[in-house]
This record gives structure tokens, C-alpha cells and sequence, in this order.
């Protein structure tokens, strides 16, 4: 690889061991992948602070210093770890103190993560605790090179904000917090950024749920490549976008994806494919939206619903307002409970704003800092739940071993009431 003098000066110690595992580990993985040099970023999203086992023995043997060294840094040393070099946030992780006696979380679990985030805080890492910092923040640019985590994140950013990332890890987003650096390969190129798939919607593509659908058939056609849509296309919301992308990103691996018209780097259908030719359109029908209504639906078997769950990728405020208006005036049903997800920063603006009190007054839990599949954890006794969530309809049985149901807000609130489920596909 080609490396700056900082580069060097970095790699051979001038800033720290730390910082010299940090490079090293850059390195070693940038040739790995074939890049030929690093990229500066100033914007990364990472992973230090979720408590698991293997993170706890290191802790208790050598401190969180250790940890952050053999996780994050792929280093056996003993080493300091300084302030973090650029901007570095912590995405979503455990549920902390404040879901305890709502949660059957480990309290053990949460207290080890309560030390790990003052470790980092104190590293210059900013605790947002959510699976999406765009909505609380951390907001990059168009053309910006960061370094991110998180299917769901990295999905957005690269499509809806124009930013650059590739899907990152916890060891190589450890690295660039400390060193502003990040492989130059993949979505950082431009090349790389270009459509490969020509995906036209015959069916009208206007509310979140069919936002979800279109997502979920797109992902699976073209896995990790990426998709242009067009078609019978409402204007999108931001929620409908999050929604879309996390939706991509589960049934196949996309990164980017292109919406003429709307994202930033695809004007026209032509300037999504750049230099290439535009390939036949993959043509999305009412059967292919009925398919993937019915794939997230077959592990569904029992219509009593134990659990409901709203907010992934975690809620927004226009959400959290939306589930409030929906709930006002009901009660949930005494053996069903309901959780909606959203970033601690939105839970604060939801208090003020009164949807708190609305959701909690019908017997809901507005909760933050994690989701059921990070922290494999749903109420006790669960059996059957219930989602508006694509990705979490994909995921969340594998993880818990429970069946799932997928449909709209409306369906999700009315099972929550009932303890019903009666979605059907509309």
C-alpha cells in the first residue's frame, strides 16, 4: 500500500502504541482487500462498549484498556488508549439502567457496559447509543469519507446522504477512530458507487409497509450489488427511506442504492449507471408484493401475540408521534406488551412533545440504547410477536427462537390492543 509520511509517522509510533497497533491493523487489512493506499475520514461509528463474554474476561484480566486493545485493535498488548483522533460515536448496544425493571435483561450485563461507556466517553467516544446517528446528529455530508457500522446506517448514509462507507467492523472502526484512516476500496470509490440493477416498480410504492416489500424484493434479487429504482414511486419520507434500506440490506447485502430523482447521486436513471449501459428493468408485480408479504409472514403460525415491537431501525420522532396518536385512548391487551425503540436523544424531544405519556399510558415502553436482536431479549414468555419491520421480521425469530408477524403500524397497535393478529396484505 501507499502510505502518506502521516501514515508512517503513525504506523512507527509517534502518536502511541495504540495508535501503531491501530495502523497496523489498517494496513494489514487494507492489503487484505486489494486497496492501494488510505483514505482520511473524520466521522466514524463503531462498537466498544456492548458487553459480551469473551469482553468481560478480557476486562476483569486486564482492563477496559485491554478490551478496546484485542477487540477493537486486534492487539495482545498492554497498551494505553488515547483520545480518539476524529469524531467516533458508539451505535446501538445494551439496554441500560433505565430498562431494567421493563426488560429481562441482565443487570449484570448492564453494569458492564456501564463501565465500558465511561472507558470510552473518556476517550473522546460519543455515546448515541442508537443504530441510527443520523437522526441525533451525527449527520455527514455529501462525498465525505467515514467509517461506519451497521447495515442499516451504512445503507442510508451511503444512498440518502451521499456519503462514503463501506460496511465496517468493530476491529477496523476501532482503528480508524484513532488514526482518522480507512482502506480506500469499495464504496469510496466512485466507480463502485454506480447502479448494476434497473428495478421498476409496477405496483404504487406509497406507505411504509410497501416501502419494506419493494426493499425485501430488491435486496434478494440483486444481494450485494446495487439497485436503481424507478417505477410507481410516491416522494419517500425519511422513515420511508430508513425503512427501505434496512429492508435491502437484510434480504441481501446492499450498501448503496440509487432512486433517480431523489437520492443525491442519481439525478437521472443514465447518471445512476454512469458510463454503463442500463440494463433491462427487474420488473416488480403485485405477485413479487404479495411473495415477500407471504416469506415475512410464513414463520407466523399462532395468531395470540405476546410481544409487539416498533422502531427498527429505531423510531423517529414523526414515528414515535404517529404510534401515540394511534394508541390515544386504548389499552393494551393484558397479555400482550408492546416496545417501541427509538434513540435516548428522540426519547427526550418525545417526553416534552407528550407521546411518551401517550404510549406509556396505554400500557407501552418507549426504550432506547438497544433493540430485542442486539440484545437478544423480548419479553419472558414470548412466543409470538409482532413488527412493521422488515428486517426485524427476518431476524428476530432465528435470534429468539419465537414466531413473527409482519404488517403495518395499524395491524402492529391493533394485535397490541387485541392480542390478535389480523393483518392481512391490502
Amino acid at each position: 500500500m501507499l502510505l502518506t509520511a502521516d501514515d508512517r509517522a503513525m504506523r512507527d509510533g509517534r502518536d502511541g502504541e495504540a495508535t501503531a497497533a491501530a495502523m497496523d491493523l489498517l494496513i494489514r487489512y487494507g492489503e487484505g482487500l486489494g486497496a492501494e493506499r488510505l483514505c482520511s475520514v473524520r466521522n466514524v461509528a463503531g462498537t466498544s462498549t456492548q458487553p459480551t463474554p469473551a469482553k468481560e474476561i478480557i476486562a476483569r484480566e486486564g482492563g477496559w484498556k485491554k478490551a478496546y486493545s484485542v477487540i477493537n485493535l486486534d492487539c495482545d498488548d498492554d497498551i494505553e488508549i488515547p483520545r480518539m483522533r476524529v469524531p467516533t460515536c458508539q451505535l446501538q448496544h445494551g439496554f441500560s439502567a433505565d430498562a431494567l425493571e421493563i426488560t429481562p435483561y441482565n443487570p449484570h450485563l448492564v453494569e458492564l457496559q456501564a463501565e465500558a461507556e465511561a472507558f470510552a466517553s473518556d476517550r473522546g467516544i460519543n455515546i448515541l447509543a442508537t443504530c441510527t446517528p443520523y437522526q441525533v446528529g451525527n449527520l455527514p455530508v455529501r462525498g465525505e469519507h467515514i467509517a461506519w457500522m451497521e447495515s442499516s446506517a451504512v445503507v442510508y448514509a451511503n444512498s440518502v446522504i451521499g456519503a462514503k462507507s463501506n460496511c465496517e467492523g468493530t476491529a477496523s472502526t476501532g482503528a480508524a477512530g484513532l488514526t482518522g484512516r480507512i482502506p480506500h476500496w469499495g464504496n469510496h470509490l466512485d466507480e463502485n458507487r454506480k447502479g448494476t440493477h434497473l428495478v421498476r416498480s409496477d405496483v404504487r410504492i406509497d406507505s411504509f409497509l410497501d416501502w419494506g416489500l419493494l426493499g425485501y424484493f430488491a435486496g434478494d434479487v440483486v444481494q450485494e450489488e446495487r439497485p436503481v429504482l424507478t417505477g410507481n414511486l410516491a416522494l419517500p419520507t425519511q422513515a420511508d427511506l430508513k425503512h427501505l434500506g434496512a429492508a435491502l440490506a437484510t434480504s441481501g447485502g446492499v450498501e448503496i442504492f440509487h432512486m433517480p430523482g431523489v437520492t443525491p447521486e442519481a439525478p437521472t436513471v443514465a447518471e445512476a449507471f454512469g458510463r454503463a449501459r442500463v440494463p433491462d428493468a427487474v420488473v416488480y408485480g403485485e405477485a413479487d408484493r404479495r411473495l415477500a408479504y407471504e416469506t415475512l409472514n410464513n414463520q407466523g403460525q399462532s395468531d395470540d401475540v405476546d410481544f409487539i415491537l416498533l422502531g427498527c431501525p429505531h423510531a423517529s420522532l414523526d414515528q414515535l408521534g404517529e404510534i401515540a396518536r394511534l394508541l390515544d385512548g386504548k389499552k393494551l391487551n393484558p397479555g400482550t406488551e408492546l416496545w417501541v425503540m427509538t434513540p435516548r436523544a428522540l426519547r427526550s424531544v418525545a417526553d416534552r412533545n407528550g407521546y411518551s405519556e401517550a404510549i406509556e399510558r396505554a400500557g407501552g415502553r418507549l426504550l432506547t440504547d438497544s433493540c430485542p436482536a442486539m440484545s437478544r431479549t423480548a419479553p419472558r414468555g414470548t412466543r409470538v410477536f409482532a413488527t412493521d419491520s422488515a428486517k426485524q421480521a427476518h431476524y428476530l425469530p432465528a435470534i429468539l427462537g419465537i414466531e413473527a408477524w409482519f404488517g403495518t403500524l395499524e395491524d402492529c397497535v391493533d394485535a397490541a390492543v387485541t392480542g390478535k393478529w389480523r393483518g392481512e396484505l391490502r
